[in-house]
C-alpha cells in the first residue's frame, strides 16, 4: 500500500544515507530500543512520548534500508534482521499499551499475535516463491494508525486509543486472510 511512496522517500533519504556510511544493521538493532521508549510512554500514560518514539522507530526502520541500498550493503541477513527487529518492536510497543491499561490483556495479546502473523504469512509465502505484499494493513499502515489513535486519545479521551487497538486487530486479521487467499490463488 505504501510501496508507491518509495520513489519519493528515496529522494528524501538518499542525501541522509550518503552521510551515514555505517553498517545498516546497527541502525536496525537500535529500533527495538526506541520501541522500549514507546512502551514506556504508553505504560505511563504519556501518549505523545509513545507516539514520537514510534515515529522515530519507523524513521530508523526506513533509514536502515536507505543506507543499505545507497552504500550497496543490502544482504539477506540484513533483511532477516530487519524483519526480526520489527517483530520485537511491535511486541514491545503493544506490551507497553497493555501495561498502560489502554486495552484488556486479551485484546493486547491478539494485537501482538495479529501483527506477528501478518509478517509470518508473508515470510512463509515468500519461502514458497510467492511475493506477498498484499493486504490493507501492512506494518507501516498499522504504525501510522496506532500513532493517529494515540494522538486522538491524547487530545480527546483515551477510549479512542482503545478503539484504535481493536480496529488494528481486526485490520491485521483481515490482512492475514487477504494474504492467505492471495497465496492460495498463486499456488493452486
Amino acid at each position: 500500500m505504501l510501496e508507491s511512496l518509495r520513489p519519493f522517500l528515496t529522494k528524501i533519504l538518499n542525501p541522509l544515507a550518503k552521510h551515514l556510511n555505517i553498517n545498516p544493521n546497527i541502525v536496525t538493532v537500535i529500533s527495538p530500543f526506541i520501541a522500549v521508549l514507546a512502551a514506556y510512554g504508553f505504560a505511563n500514560h504519556l501518549l505523545i512520548i509513545g507516539t514520537l518514539a514510534i515515529l522515530l522507530s519507523g524513521f530508523l526502520d526506513v533509514v536502515d534500508g536507505a543506507v543499505a541500498r545507497y552504500h550497496n550493503k543490502t544482504s539477506k541477513f540484513g533483511a532477516f534482521l530487519d524483519s526480526t527487529m520489527d517483530r520485537f518492536a511491535d511486541a514491545i510497543i503493544y506490551i507497553g499499551i497493555i501495561f498502560g491499561g489502554y486495552c484488556d490483556w486479551f485484546i493486547g495479546v491478539l494485537a501482538i499475535h495479529s501483527a506477528i502473523t501478518v509478517s509470518y504469512v508473508r515470510a512463509r509465502a515468500e519461502s514458497q516463491g510467492v511475493e506477498c505484499k498484499v493486504g490493507i494493513a501492512e506494518r507501516a499502515v498499522r504504525m501510522i494508525i496506532l500513532m493517529i489513535g494515540a494522538v486522538i486519545g491524547y487530545l480527546t479521551s483515551p477510549i479512542y486509543f482503545t478503539y484504535t487497538i481493536i480496529i488494528l486487530v481486526i485490520l491485521s486479521y483481515i490482512t492475514v486472510g487477504q494474504r492467505i487467499y492471495h497465496v492460495w490463488r498463486q499456488l493452486k
